[in-house]
């Protein structure tokens, strides 16, 4: 079964990582420029680091830092960033190279008799 992900607005911790990614051997997983992949939002994760300690500032250089896609690109995460136009073509493209995809489900390891 093919799995293809659009990111198009917030994807955080594990919500990002069940959601087909990467990690999860997703096939291909695209973000528009809108996304953000990140570990939690950009409030929470400031609040943790500084400790109320000039927040607001610290916010803002926060999600100027990592409230984009872009670090998740560089790191492997997103295959591409795409515009929003841009998203039936890809989704059309990828069915196509994915449409004799075969991936062999596992061996069973147990049963459940006496069930």
């Amino acid at each position: 079964m093919p799995k293809i992900t659009f990111v198009t607005r917030k994807a955080y911790g594990g919500a990002y990582d069940v959601m087909s990614s990467k990690h999860l051997k997703g096939d291909f997983n695209y973000a528009w420029p809108s996304a953000e992949v990140a570990v939690m939002g950009a409030k929470g994760a400031v609040e943790i680091i500084f400790r109320g300690k000039n927040v607001e500032t610290e916010v803002a250089n926060y999600e100027r830092a990592f409230a984009n896609p872009l670090k998740a690109a560089e790191r492997g995460y997103v295959d591409d960033i795409i515009q929003p136009s841009e998203t039936r073509a890809r989704i059309v493209n990828a069915l196509q190279v994915l449409e004799n995809k075969d991936r062999p489900l596992p061996r069973r390891r147990h049963d459940n008799l006496p069930l």
